[in-house]
C-alpha cells in the first residue's frame, strides 16, 4: 500500500491541483459551498504521502521535515485554513517533484556512464560467430568490434587495428589508435577499424564497471559538511517544534504558530550540501577524475603541499634505451639479452624498458632463472646460464661488494648529467655494461603545475628513486620547490610524514603501486595510471583515468569549487531560515507563502549546486 501511494506520488500531485484550481475556480461558477470540500479534499489527498515519510522517520528515530509539515497541515484543518492547508501540502509534494527532476540532472555523469555500457557482444567460438548478452563472455574469448561497436569487456588485441574513443574511461575525447598487443577498455568505442581482442576482464572485473561502482560511491559517501549538517537537523526538528509550542503559549495564536513550523523547516540547509558532492563528483568522473567522496573533496580543497614522483608521473612513464655502453668481453647484443631475460621476473618499468629494447632487436629470451631476487628500490639478482648477475644502482653494486671503476663511475655520471638514468649491470661480480634509459617529461606538466599554483598551492615536491642527476634536471625544467633522490619506497614515506607533521596538507602522486604506501600515508593519495589499475583504484583517493596532469589541476580546482559551492548553499539555507522567521514574527510572512519561499529555496540550492556540473577548469581559477 506504502509503495503503492510513493509510485503515484506525481499522480497525487497532479490530482491536488486540480482539486485546488477547482476550488478557486467553483465560487465563480456559482458553487460557493462545494469550495471547502474540494480544498479538503486535496489536502487530505496530498498529506498522504507526506505524513507516510514522517511516520517511517519517526519509526526511524529520526525527526523530518515531513514531519514538520504534517503537524503544520492537520493544525490548518483544524482551525478552518483549508486555502492555506491545500496549497501548503501541494507546494510541498511540487516541491519533492522538482527537487528529484533536478537532482537527477546533478547525477547526469553517472548516467551517462552507466547508458554507455555495453549489452551484447560478438565472439567467435569453436569457429561460429555469436551475438551475445555482454554477461555471457568469459575470461578468453575471442571478441570481435567493428567500427561504431562498443568494447563489451576489457582485453588485448591479437587481430586488426583500429581508432578508438575511450572518453568513457579517460575523459579524453581524441581517439587513440591502438593496434596488436595493445590493451582495451569496455565501454571505449571503435571509431573506426576492425580488431579481435582475448577477453581478460569480464562482468564486474571491467575497469569500466568499476568506474560506475566508484562513482555510485563516491556520490553516496558524505563529507564532514554533510554529516555535521546531518546530526544538525536531528537536533533541529524537534527543536523547531518546541519553539513553535512556546510562540504559541506566548501569542495564543495557533496560525502563528503553525506557520512558524513551515517556514523553519530546513530543507534547503538539508539538501545543499550533498547536491554540490554530487555535483562535484559527477563532473570529475565526465573528465576522468575519480574523487572517491564527499570527505574526499573536502580534503583536497585544503590540500596546500604536493608531492610528485617523478617516473610515470611528471615524465611520461614510457622510458627508452638510449645507450649500452659495454665494458666486458660480451658483444653488445648477448650482453643485453643476458639481462632483459633477468629482468622478465621484473615489474619495474625501468626493467620492463630494457625487455622491450631485446624484444625489439628480436632476441630469444629463453632460458632458466634461478634464484632470482628483487632487490626494493636498488634493482634485481639472478643466475642465468651459469652466470650471476646483478642489476641495478650503485647502491646495489656496493651492497654486492661490486667495485665501480673510475672510469665506468666517470661514464656513468656522464650519461646521468644529459639527463639519465643509469642502470648497471654487473656479471660474475665485474660491472659488465651501463644501459642508459631516458624518459621525456609529460607535455602538460609545466602548464598543470602553473595552474596548481595559481589554484592554491604553496610547495610541490619531486621524491624519486632515480640519481641525483636526472632529479635535479627535471625539477629545475618544472621549477618544482625541492626534490630528493635515490629514495627507497621507505623512505618516502618518511619524508611524506615529516611534511604532515610540520602541519602541511598533503597530496602524494604516484603511479599506484611503487608508490603504494606514500600514497597511503598522504593526506590525499593521487594515482597516475591510463585506463586505472586494480591496485592504483584501490589504494588511491583520486585516480586520474587518462594519465594527464592536467586532470590533477581539474581535480584541485573542482574541489575547491564544490567546497565553495556548499558553503554558498549553507550560508542561503540558514539566511532564508532566518529572514522567514522575521517574517512569521512581524507578520509579512504568512502559511502559503512561507511554503512557497521556502521550496523556491531548496530549488534555488539545487541549481546553484548544478552549475557544478559544466565547471571547467582549465586556463581559469575555480570561479563557483
Amino acid at each position: 500500500m506504502i509503495k503503492h501511494i510513493n509510485k503515484h506520488r506525481n499522480h497525487i500531485t497532479a490530482i491536488s491541483s486540480i482539486l485546488i484550481v477547482s476550488g478557486f475556480a467553483l465560487p465563480f461558477l456559482g458553487y460557493e459551498s462545494y469550495k471547502d470540500t474540494a480544498l479538503i479534499t486535496a489536502t487530505i489527498i496530498a498529506i498522504i504521502p507526506i505524513a507516510i515519510k514522517a511516520f517511517q522517520a519517526i519509526r526511524m528515530k529520526a525527526f523530518s521535515i515531513e514531519l514538520l509539515v504534517t503537524i503544520a497541515v492537520i493544525g490548518a484543518l483544524y482551525i478552518h485554513e483549508y486555502t492555506e492547508s491545500s496549497v501548503v501540502t501541494f507546494l510541498f509534494l511540487f516541491g519533492a517533484y522538482l527537487e528529484a527532476r533536478t537532482l537527477e540532472k546533478t547525477r547526469s555523469s553517472l548516467k551517462a556512464l552507466i547508458d554507455m555500457a555495453p549489452q551484447e557482444a560478438d565472439v567467435i567460438r569453436e569457429g561460429e560467430n555469436l551475438t551475445i548478452p555482454v554477461e555471457e563472455v568469459v575470461k578468453g574469448d575471442r571478441v570481435v568490434i567493428r567500427s561504431g561497436g562498443k568494447m563489451p569487456v576489457d582485453g588485448r588485441i591479437i587481430s586488426g587495428k583500429a581508432t578508438i574513443n575511450e572518453a568513457a574511461i579517460t575523459g579524453e575525447s581524441r581517439p587513440a589508435s591502438k593496434a596488436v598487443d595493445d590493451i582495451v577498455y569496455s565501454g571505449t568505442i571503435v571509431d573506426n577499424g576492425y580488431i579481435e581482442i582475448i577477453a581478460e576482464k569480464v562482468g564486474d572485473d571491467t575497469t569500466f564497471a568499476k568506474i560506475i561502482e566508484l562513482v555510485e560511491e563516491a556520490q553516496e559517501s558524505k563529507s564532514k559538511t554533510q554529516k555535521f549538517l546531518d546530526k544538525f537537523a536531528q537536533y533541529y526538528t524537534p527543536a523547531v517544534v518546541i519553539l513553535a509550542i512556546i510562540v504559541y503559549i506566548l501569542t495564543r495564536n495557533l496560525h502563528l504558530a503553525i506557520t512558524f513550523l513551515v517556514v523553519a523547516c530546513p530543507g534547503a540547509l538539508v539538501i545543499g550540501a550533498p547536491v554540490s558532492n554530487v555535483a562535484g563528483i559527477g563532473n570529475g568522473a565526465r573528465h576522468g577524475v575519480l574523487v572517491k567522496g564527499g570527505e574526499v573533496m573536502d580534503r583536497l580543497s585544503k590540500v596546500d603541499t604536493i608531492v610528485f614522483d617523478k617516473t610515470g608521473t611528471l615524465t611520461k612513464g614510457m622510458p627508452e634505451v638510449t645507450d649500452i655502453k659495454n665494458f666486458s668481453g660480451l658483444e653488445v647484443e648477448e650482453l643485453l639479452r643476458l639481462v632483459a631475460k633477468v629482468e622478465t621476473i621484473s615489474e619495474h618499468h625501468l626493467g620492463q624498458t630494457i625487455v622491450k629494447e631485446a624484444k625489439k632487436r628480436n632476441l630469444n629470451l629463453e632460458g632458466e632463472i634461478i634464484n632470482g631476487k628483487v632487490v626494493k628500490g636498488n634493482g634485481i639478482k639472478a643466475e642465468i646460464d651459469s652466470l650471476v648477475l646483478a642489476i641495478g644502482n650503485r647502491k646495489l653494486m656496493d651492497a654486492e661488494n661490486i667495485q665501480i671503476s673510475d672510469e665506468v663511475s666517470d661514464y656513468a655520471i656522464g650519461r646521468e648529467k644529459a639527463g639519465n638514468t643509469a642502470i648497471f649491470a654487473a656479471i660474475d661480480g665485474q660491472v659488465a655494461g651501463i644501459f642508459s634509459i631516458t624518459d621525456q617529461i609529460r607535455e602538460d606538466a609545466h602548464r598543470a603545475l602553473a595552474e596548481l599554483r595559481k589554484n592554491g598551492i604553496k610547495k610541490m615536491i619531486m621524491l624519486t628513486g632515480d640519481n641525483r642527476h636526472t632529479a635535479e634536471l627535471v625539477a629545475n625544467e618544472l621549477g618544482l620547490d625541492e626534490f630528493q633522490a635515490e629514495l627507497l619506497p621507505e623512505n618516502k614515506v618518511e619524508f611524506v610524514k615529516k611534511l604532515k607533521e610540520a602541519g602541511h596538507v598533503v597530496a602524494m602522486a604516484g603511479d599506484g603501486i611503487n608508490d603504494a604506501p606514500a600514497i597511503a600515508t598522504a593526506d590525499i593519495g593521487l594515482a597516475m595510471g591510463e585506463g586505472g589499475t586494480d591496485v592504483s583504484m584501490e589504494t588511491a583517493d583520486v585516480v586520474l583515468m587518462a594519465d594527464k596532469l592536467m586532470q590533477f589541476s581539474h581535480a584541485y580546482a573542482l574541489a575547491k569549487a564544490t567546497v565553495r559551492n556548499m558553503k554558498q548553499n549553507t550560508f542561503f539555507a540558514v539566511a532564508v531560515v532566518f529572514v522567514l522567521l522575521a517574517g512569521v514574527l512581524s507578520d509579512y510572512v504568512h502559511l502559503a507563502s512561507g511554503m512557497f519561499i521556502h521550496e523556491a529555496s531548496i530549488l534555488i540550492v539545487i541549481l546553484n549546486a548544478m552549475r557544478l556540473i559544466r565547471f571547467k577548469s582549465t586556463n581559469s581559477s575555480p570561479n563557483l
